[in-house]
C-alpha cells in the first residue's frame, strides 16, 4: 500500500485571509488562491500542503489536531508570529517548554523549544 500525505484541510471563516496569514507565517507559496480552496505549500511541487476551506460556523473548542513547529530561536519566533497576528493561548498546557499560539481564527499550534 502506498499512502501519500497530500494536504491538511483547515476550516476557515475567511479561507483567503487565513491562508495568506499562514503563507506569511511559514514562508510558503500560494498554489491555489480560490476562495473555496486556498492552498499553500513549501514549494509548488512539495507536499504536503495546507488547504483552507470555508465553513459557516466559528471555531468553539480546542483543536483535536494541531501543528508543532521547532524553530532555531523559540522566543524570536513567538515574537514574530505574535507581530503577524497570532496570540498566546492557554489550553491547559501548564508550565511546559512549548508555547501555544492561535492563528487569527483561533486555531492552536505550538512553538517548541530546543530539542534536548
Amino acid at each position: 500500500m502506498n499512502l501519500i500525505w497530500e494536504q491538511l484541510v483547515v476550516d476557515a471563516a475567511d479561507p483567503v485571509a487565513l491562508g495568506q496569514w499562514w503563507s506569511k507565517a511559514l514562508g510558503w507559496v500560494v498554489v491555489n488562491d480560490a476562495e473555496d480552496e486556498y492552498e499553500i505549500r513549501m514549494a509548488v511541487d512539495i507536499l504536503p500542503g495546507l488547504i483552507f476551506a470555508p465553513v459557516p460556523e466559528k471555531k468553539e473548542v480546542k483543536n483535536r489536531l494541531h501543528l508543532d513547529f521547532r524553530p532555531e530561536d523559540q522566543d524570536a519566533e513567538v515574537d514574530r508570529l505574535v507581530a503577524l497576528g497570532a496570540r498566546k493561548v492557554d489550553v491547559g498546557q501548564g508550565d511546559e517548554s512549548w508555547v501555544v499560539l492561535a492563528d487569527p481564527e483561533g486555531n492552536e499550534f505550538c512553538i517548541l523549544g530546543p530539542r534536548q
